[in-house]
């Protein structure tokens, strides 16, 4: 672990995106939302302030969601058309730093898992988390020592479904509630109504009912960014509501409903051109001599296009140095011909996790969680975060786009992402010396429940909680 803090903390909470208006949002429901939020926003900046790991921090966080009945998620569950409750959940990590350590074992810990068709497990999100955590093996492929077998019963799977992940749950101490813990008076009427209406968006199955299956507005997620550059998504579910029985979501699929990935970039102007950095990092002149200079190009001699190794002298030799950098030697030595060395690109590392709600199965047909990522990593141009889950999860972007002629008559393609990005780079460092990650979101529905903490012009942190495009009214 880093010895002294790298970053200042970041986190950013959603809680369900869709068709979210104002005439069915009356104000003591929105203070409900509004009041939960908040305060799961202040504990979970209070732990990662505190030291917390990324990943501790966000399945803090939906943990404390999915115990709230306001989201569609361990206690707040929606039903599937059988009037079951089957839950998802999903972690994953990366780092910004070249030293991957978001925990004391990241050596043989996985980047992402996936929890399917839970039931009467408390806190899901816990559950993906162990599965994340638990490899069953070290580096070298030998047992891990853990519970009373000898070993943590973990696999290197990022995905486990139903039973036998719930078995797995009860032998690593997971709580475990009753059918009746989970049922609630308001899914059970979104139940029973979606069962009167006329189906519009799944095709019904024998034996399952009309299985209409609708966006219940409830998933919910975090993304956190921690002291050491570590981030984190968590993300939990019930799903849609009347969906069919053994229905796979977007949120335990990776790519879909998640993502965090990390990768090495040359610096990069403001242009999106690789910068021509000089080898010594704290060199801030111009690359060359002709700065200010009348000469044109076809004038200058070899020493004119020379960089300014000014900067350098100075902190290696204490002095000034002389006009011509090629014949100056460290004092006390003899006069030698000394080079330059060679110019190179600055590096960089960029880091960034999402999370995603909405219309589940349009996130898994257009990989939504992993195309924001990779519009990031792979475009000619440095692509933000902000711009990425715009292009996908804002008006226009692929999730809409990929509804066709059904956009606006079925709720497919709506939905929204949060997440962070983090760069590590002498440029994104303040004047505390810490580097600063950047939270971003968009959706392209009529709203999308999310909390965030910002810095003002003045270096103070200001929280928010909105739900709407506009704040609410």
């Amino acid at each position: 672990m880093t010895s002294s803090p790298t970053f200042k903390p970041a986190l950013i909470l959603h809680g369900g995106a869709g068709a979210i208006h104002r005439s069915t949002l009356p104000p003591d429901l929105y203070a409900k939302y509004h009041s939960s939020l908040l305060s799961y926003l202040r504990s979970t900046k209070r732990l990662l302030e505190d030291g917390a790991h990324a990943i501790d921090a966000a399945v803090h966080a939906v943990s404390l969601m999915e115990d709230d009945e306001l989201f569609n998620c361990g206690r707040g569950s929606v039903f599937t058309s059988a009037g079951t409750i089957e839950m998802e959940a999903s972690v994953m990590v990366t780092s910004a730093r070249s030293e991957n350590s978001v925990t004391n074992n990241s050596d043989s810990m996985k980047r992402g898992a996936g929890v399917i068709c839970v039931r009467n497990v408390r806190h899901p999100i816990q559950l993906a988390k162990e599965v994340l955590v638990r490899t069953g093996q070290d580096e070298n492929g030998n047992p891990v020592p853990g519970d009373d077998e000898g070993q943590d019963n973990g696999s290197m799977h990022s995905q486990l479904s139903g039973p036998y992940v719930e078995e797995l749950a009860r032998g690593w101490g997971l709580e475990f509630k009753p059918d009746e813990w989970f049922w609630t008076q308001k899914r059970w009427d979104e139940h029973q109504r979606g069962l009167r209406k006329p189906n519009c968006e799944y095709t019904s199955g024998p034996g399952l009912g009309l299985g209409h299956g609708y966006p219940s507005q409830g998933t919910v997620g975090c993304v956190c960014l921690d002291q050491w550059g570590d981030l984190a998504v968590a993300t939990s579910t019930g799903g849609l509501t009347n969906k069919f029985p053994g229905r796979v979501g977007d949120t335990p699929t990776l790519g879909a409903g998640f993502w965090a990935e990390a990768w090495d970039v040359e610096g990069r102007n403001s242009t999106g051109q690789l910068e021509d950095m000089r080898y010594h990092p704290q060199m801030a002149q111009p690359p060359f001599r002709t700065s200010g200079s009348s000469k044109s190009i076809w004038d200058m001699t070899l020493v004119d296009c020379m960089p300014d190794l000014s900067p350098l002298f100075r902190d290696t030799f204490g002095a000034e140095p002389d006009t011509d950098m090629r014949t100056r030697s460290p004092p006390g030595e003899p006069f030698t011909d000394r080079k330059p060395k060679p110019l190179r690109p600055r590096k960089k590392r960029r880091a960034a996790a999402v999370s995603g709600t909405g219309n589940g199965d349009s996130f898994l047909r257009t990989a939504a969680a992993r195309t924001t990522c990779a519009m990031m990593r792979f475009s000619k141009q440095t692509v933000s975060l902000s711009k990425a889950i715009s292009a996908v999860a804002g008006a226009d972007g692929e999730l809409q786009r990929s509804a066709g002629r059904r956009w606006g008559k079925t709720g497919e393609g709506q939905g929204g992402i949060i997440g962070i990005e983090a760069v590590l780079d002498e440029d994104t460092i303040d004047e505390s010396g810490l580097h600063r990650g950047k939270v971003a979101f968009d959706f392209n529905c009529g709203g999308m429940f999310r909390a965030w903490i910002e810095e003002d012009v003045d270096g103070r942190d200001i929280e928010h909680v909105m739900v709407f495009k506009e704040p609410y009214r």
